[in-house]
């Protein structure tokens, strides 16, 4: 038996079935993770959630999936770049909503802990982990409230003092959309690479503090692939047509397919 985590998907389906030929994937033996991203932006959303599903699979929550919800819900409007025609409107919308709601937005297995952006440099992974449970509650509890104060601007920073929803939704954009982190170790936006930062003291957060378990996380195509003993970051651009990858959670071997079956 293996377990794999495995980058960014957002409905590169195509991709994903090569992947899981490369890596051998046995159903009936091996474990697939998911590091959020799960849909949108790629052209089959709804065949990747319905394998997702079928497999049940471990994922936890990106942006992507966030804002997948916030359609289903509909709390927000469709993007430029929304490639989720028909995702909800087929007669296992109900199964499929469900399932998606329901996924964390942090997952601990024995050797590592997944999230999909990552987490502020000053928590603990228990404290993480107490925040992670905070927004899953409010997320399954009530979806379409929780997600509609998500949705509007501007979102509150996360400091211990906030309770309730606005506690929720300030932890959640932490889990789903910190890169960078400033002096102070507060989120600073920007999506380029660590040596471009978009600003001369931002950093990246995961070497802003140190966790007792590796970490392994997405969001970050800019990033790449990155791996040592205590990070791994497994977004390396399928949508954006570089390539999709996972990593032997076992033995942290590294698999990898082109976006394109033509460049492999």
């Amino acid at each position: 038996m293996a377990t794999y985590a495995i980058g960014d998907v957002q409905g590169c389906f195509e991709p994903l079935k090569r992947l899981l030929q490369r890596i051998e994937y046995r159903r009936d033996q091996d474990r697939l993770c998911f590091v959020g991203d799960l849909i949108n932006r790629g052209p089959q959303s709804l065949d990747t959630l319905r394998f997702m599903v079928d497999h049940d699979v471990t994922a936890v929550l990106g942006n992507h999936d966030i804002y997948a919800l916030g359609r289903a819900f509909d709390v927000v409007a469709p993007t430029a770049d929304d490639t989720l025609n028909g995702t909800w409107s087929g007669p296992d919308r109900d199964a499929l909503l469900a399932w998606l709601v329901s996924r964390p937005v942090l997952h601990d297995e024995p050797s590592h802990t997944l999230v999909h952006a990552g987490f502020l440099p000053a928590w603990s992974l228990d404290v993480a982990r107490a925040e992670a449970r905070h927004v899953e509650h409010h997320l399954t509890t009530d979806p379409k409230a929780f997600l509609a104060r998500y949705f509007q601007r501007p979102r509150p920073p996360w400091t211990p003092q906030l309770t309730g929803s606005e506690r929720a939704v300030a932890a959640l954009s932490v889990f789903i959309r910190i890169r960078f982190v400033d002096t102070q170790n507060q989120p600073v936006s920007g999506s380029t690479p660590p040596e471009r930062p978009p600003n001369p003291t931002a950093r990246p957060w995961f070497l802003a503090g140190s966790w007792d378990k590796p970490i392994v996380f997405g969001h970050w195509a800019a990033l790449g692939l990155w791996v040592d003993e205590r990070f791994a970051s497994l977004d390396s651009g399928c949508v954006w047509g570089s390539t999709l990858t996972a990593m032997n959670l076992e033995n942290r071997n590294i698999m990898a397919v082109s976006a394109r079956a033509t460049r492999e």
